[in-house]
């Protein structure tokens, strides 16, 4: 399955994040910190690099738990970006609440995580690297493949001893991971209890593959962050999650720009930081108290 990345008590400070004590803080006070297993706070996490074999190909991941016992399993859908530090900090901060957590790298079909630098980030340009961004997500784009990633991926969660079964599964997705987890709900209805997107692209389309069509097969329950520079491009796109998901939470975080939930994300042309730590965290929020109900 792959050999120990390191064994580490919980992250205390990592840049754009609250530190533990300021998290812990903030979780008693929107009723979250009962969220975790009284077994699960404070204990170690484990993090690993795995490899998990799909249909077309090994992929390589992360997959981060905490020490001891077994725990509902959470799939995360990365941006355009892939799987980084970043999002291994997502699964860390995961971990810490109870959670056992995989992060898969989605272009594992063109290369090896990461495709690109935390250096070239900063720098990034959307105009200018779209080439490299199709490059990346091209074999992934290919019909079927998500679907076949997504039962690869949720079945090698029910297959570790720190996963348990006797829960339903949980997935997140940022940017071009918020139709992922969608299309993962609607492949494996019966393991996924609950689907987060932050700032998701594409939900809405007027193709018949449109993500948010997928909803009468989808068991779970569903959360919907959008950026608010996304909803001014497509105002009506709210509108129709709510149709499609009548029961989920579909909401806009007024000034936020689309990548708001990811610290390392560039900024804009205008020079304004896309991260915004204080929207980011109210996010995480909902996702843990959507965790927390769904997954129980």
């Amino acid at each position: 399955m792959g050999e120990d990345r390191n064994v580490r008590e919980p992250s205390h400070s990592v840049p754009g994040e609250t530190s533990r004590r300021e998290f812990v803080a903030l979780s008693a006070a929107t009723g979250l910190a009962a969220a975790a297993p009284v077994s699960a706070r404070g204990s170690p996490v484990v993090e690993k690099d795995v490899s998990i074999q799909t249909p077309d190909g090994t992929c390589d991941a992360a997959f981060i738990y905490p020490a001891t016992g077994s725990h509902p399993g959470v799939l995360i859908w990365t941006d355009i970006f892939g799987l980084r530090p970043t999002f291994r900090e997502f699964g860390r901060r995961l971990a810490i609440q109870g959670y056992a957590v995989l992060v898969p790298n989605p272009f594992y079909r063109t290369q090896k995580a990461p495709v690109i630098t935390e250096e070239e980030i900063k720098t990034f340009s959307f105009q200018t690297g779209r080439q490299k961004m199709q490059e990346w997500t091209g074999p992934m784009n290919a019909p079927g493949a998500i679907e076949k990633d997504a039962t690869a991926y949720v079945g090698f969660l029910d297959a570790q001893r720190q996963v348990s079964k006797m829960h339903k599964v949980g997935t997140q997705g940022y940017c071009m991971g918020g139709p992922l987890v969608v299309r993962t709900a609607a492949q494996v209805p019966e393991r996924v209890g609950a689907g987060a997107t932050f700032h998701g692209g594409g939900l809405v389309t007027d193709k018949p593959d449109s993500p948010h069509l997928l909803a009468p097969k989808i068991k779970a329950q569903m959360y919907f962050a959008i950026a608010a520079s996304d909803d001014a491009r497509q105002p009506d796109a709210k509108d129709k999650l709510r149709e499609a998901f009548p029961t989920a939470k579909v909401e806009v975080f007024a000034n936020t720009f689309h990548g708001w939930c990811v610290p390392d994300m560039p900024p804009q042309q205008s020079g304004m930081p896309t991260y915004n730590h204080a929207d980011a965290e109210r996010a995480w929020s909902n996702l843990l108290a959507l965790y927390r109900q769904a997954l129980a």
